[in-house]
Parts: structure tokens; C-alpha cells; sequence
């Protein structure tokens, strides 16, 4: 029995838009980007703050202004992560450290809004400061007393009454400047918190007056009050960021670490490689993340085209079952 063209066009039909919508269910893979989270030990990008410890002073290669020629310790980890991050997602260093920068000088600087654009992105800002602080009072101390060079002078020399008048005088001086970096700090902490989503690291202060051990009053006075200057920092940690116990490293090496043997209170080469570990450790106890974008494909799932295969299956019947019906009709 032949089966009239009319009917043989609507099963045409029917089949066709069938298979349209098998065609353009087919065809709905998008290509979308999607960031992508990857861990590393290291930051990707490292910023340096504070003082003339941080900018290198002292150092062969370094020129004020100039924090990037010269084997400082932000040097050493910007070489060190270079190599390491190299084939994935690179690393940028940054060190705004200014010598001579006090805690208030910092302050400053941060508000001023000049660090803004690269604090915003920083995974990591370290900063060393205090020094400037408390330290030019104990040299203040010791000029205070005469002495010219203390690697040479004679202790039988030293007018001790006034020697104590001076110690009382400037403990007093030392402890007003403890207190005031205890409320910078607190400042420096809600002031970075505001421009950086990076982890903020704060170096502990070593004690470079340890090394004239002659002078046991100058260097117990150095000492405590150092030793309540790191107090200070490490309570003000929990205001958010992480101490970097530099001056553990540097107990009873100052004459090994620092130049103090030329009166400068400054770390040499040795003690820069010192810093760089410390800082280094701090780093991977800590852990960073970075983003990578990458487009992706997405194709029809295992069961998307079982549900598609199901679906022609079922135009299929339904013009099997169209068809049958209109040649039954015609019988009739």
C-alpha cells in the first residue's frame, strides 16, 4: 500500500525537527573561563618594609634609594624564588624600605597612599622596624658618657654617678619610646589590614649592643630594654599579622652577624643570610595560593546524552505511531 505524500511530508517534518533538536542539543557546548586555585610554599609576590635593616645599609652594592643591588635578605629570597616559582606563576619583589624610618616615619608613609597599589596585590609584606626607635637612645647613652670608642675605652674612666644619672635619664626616654611603638604598631597593623589581603610579617629586633660585654651596664640596659620592645610586638601579633623571631637567631652572634665591631649596629653579609633563612621558614609555615584562568569546554555529560538518545528514541516511536494511525484513518 502506498502511503499518501501528505503523510510522508509530516513524517518528514516531524523527523526533521527531531533531529534539529538532537543537532542543537549537541551543540550547546559553551567555552567559559574558570580560575583555577594553585598552592605554593612561597609568595608570589613579596613586599619589604621598614627600616635601614631591610633596605640593606651597609651592604656592597647598596646606595640609598637603591634597595635592589646589593645581598640583603630580600635580595637573597626575590634570587631564591625567582628559580623557584620559574614555569609557574613567577615572583615579584618590592622593598620600600627607607633607612633611618622610625616606626611614626612608616606610619606616614603607609597613609601617604604611595604603597597602595602594591600592597593591594602583595602576598606577603615583612616589615623591620623599631630599631631607629629605641636604639639611637643607647648610642645617645654612650656619647652622653664620653666615650668615643667603646671597643677601646677604659670602664676606670667612667664617672659612675653620672654614668647612673645618664642610665636613668635615658631609661626613662627608652621606655616613652617603647609605648609609643606599642600604639604604632597597632596603627601600622589596622593601616596595612586596610590596603593588603597578604599575609603581614613583623621581625622581632636583635640586640647589637650585646657584643661590648665590658660594659655590663650598657649592655643589660640594651637588653631589657630590646627585650620589651619584642615583647611589644609579639603581644601586638594578634592585632593580625606573624612574628619573625630574628633576634633569637642573632642572641650572643652579634660580633658574627652584625658590624657592631665598626659601632654599626647594622647585619652584615652573614647575618643578611641569617634574616633570609628566618624570613624563609616563616614563609613556608605559612603557605600562599595563586590563580590561573583557563577556558574550558563543557560537553553534554554521560547522562545528558543518554536523556538525548532517549529523547529521538521516543520522536521515533511517535512517528511510527503517527504514521500507523493516519494509514489506519485512510483505510477507514
Amino acid at each position: 500500500m502506498r502511503i499518501p505524500f501528505v503523510i510522508k511530508r509530516a513524517a518528514a517534518a516531524i523527523g526533521a525537527g527531531i533531529m534539529l533538536m538532537s543537532f542543537a542539543s549537541c551543540g550547546k557546548a559553551e567555552i567559559h573561563e574558570l580560575n583555577l586555585e594553585h598552592n605554593t610554599k612561597v609568595p608570589p609576590k613579596m613586599m619589604f618594609l621598614g627600616d635601614s635593616i631591610a633596605a640593606g645599609y651597609g651592604l656592597e652594592g647598596y646606595k640609598k634609594g637603591d634597595n635592589y643591588h646589593c645581598q640583603s635578605y630580600s635580595n637573597i629570597l626575590k634570587e631564591k624564588y625567582e628559580r623557584e616559582l620559574e614555569g609557574e606563576c613567577g615572583h615579584t619583589m618590592v622593598n620600600m624600605a627607607v633607612s633611618g624610618y622610625t616606626s611614626a616615619d612608616l606610619i606616614a608613609q603607609i597613609q601617604s597612599g604611595e604603597l597602595d597599589g602594591d600592597l593591594k596585590d602583595s602576598d606577603a609584606v615583612v616589615i623591620s622596624i623599631g630599631g631607629n626607635d629605641l636604639l639611637g637612645i643607647m648610642f645617645g647613652l654612650i656619647d652622653s658618657l664620653g666615650i668615643e670608642d667603646i671597643r677601646s675605652f677604659d670602664i676606670k674612666d667612667i664617672d659612675f654617678a653620672s654614668a647612673a644619672a645618664a642610665f636613668i635619664s635615658m631609661g626613662s626616654d627608652a621606655d616613652k619610646a617603647i609605648e609609643q611603638f606599642s600604639v604604632n604598631m597597632d596603627t601600622i597593623t589596622s593601616e596595612l589590614k586596610k590596603r593588603t589581603e597578604g599575609v603581614i610579617f613583623v621581625q622581632t629586633l636583635y640586640d647589637p649592643v650585646a657584643y661590648y660585654d665590658q660594659f655590663s651596664m650598657l649592655t643589660e640596659f640594651a637588653a631589657q630594654k630590646i627585650l620589651k620592645l619584642n615583647n611589644v610586638i609579639s603581644e601586638k601579633s594578634a592585632g593580625g599579622y606573624k612574628v619573625i623571631d630574628v633576634a633569637a637567631d642573632f642572641t650572643g652572634r652579634a660580633g658574627e652577624l652584625t658590624n657592631i665591631k665598626k659601632m654599626d649596629i647594622h647585619p652584615n653579609a652573614a647575618g643578611h643570610e641569617v634574616i633570609a633563612e628566618d624570613v624563609d621558614r616563616s614563609f613556608r609555615a605559612v603557605g600562599f595560593t595563586y590563580i590561573t584562568t583557563e577556558k574550558v569546554k563543557d560537553e553534554p555529560s554521560y547522562g545528558g546524552r543518554v536523556a538525548l538518545l532517549c529523547g529521538i528514541a521516543c520522536g521515533v516511536l511517535l512517528i511510527i505511531i503517527f504514521i500507523a494511525f493516519l494509514v489506519k484513518r485512510k483505510k477507514n
